[in-house]
């Protein structure tokens, strides 16, 4: 995964950037079936990393659609976490996202901010 700060609104795709202080993964554009397995693969990266922090930020903010398994990425990210002693962050979910969480009963897995 390359590291970028120049996600524009609705681009597809994942993105990790940051450094041993903080680590970053933004989503943006639709995740599904086709996608989730990129989310996961980021995901997992950013927890098992060798001396990496201890929060993974998952920036939401650019995602316009998330189905299950967006989700399933995200609750197998979390318990990824938890076994390293790490713990995901939801940064911004928008309302369709934050629906899913609350529907599903995620919301509680997960800290979720808006900033």
């Amino acid at each position: 995964m390359g590291a970028t700060e120049d996600l524009e609104r609705g681009e597809l795709g994942v993105w990790v950037n940051g450094d041993d202080q903080r680590r970053v993964v933004r989503v943006g554009g639709e995740m599904d079936i086709d996608r989730a397995p990129m989310l996961r693969d980021a995901l997992h990266a950013a927890i098992t990393r060798p001396g990496g922090p201890d929060e993974i930020v998952v920036d939401l903010s650019d995602l316009s659609f998330c189905d299950s398994s967006g989700l399933t990425a995200l609750i197998h990210a979390q318990r990824t976490a938890a076994e390293h002693g790490r713990r995901i962050i939801l940064r911004t979910p928008p309302p369709q996202v934050r629906r899913l969480l609350e529907m599903t009963g995620a919301d509680a897995l997960f800290p979720i901010t808006d900033s």
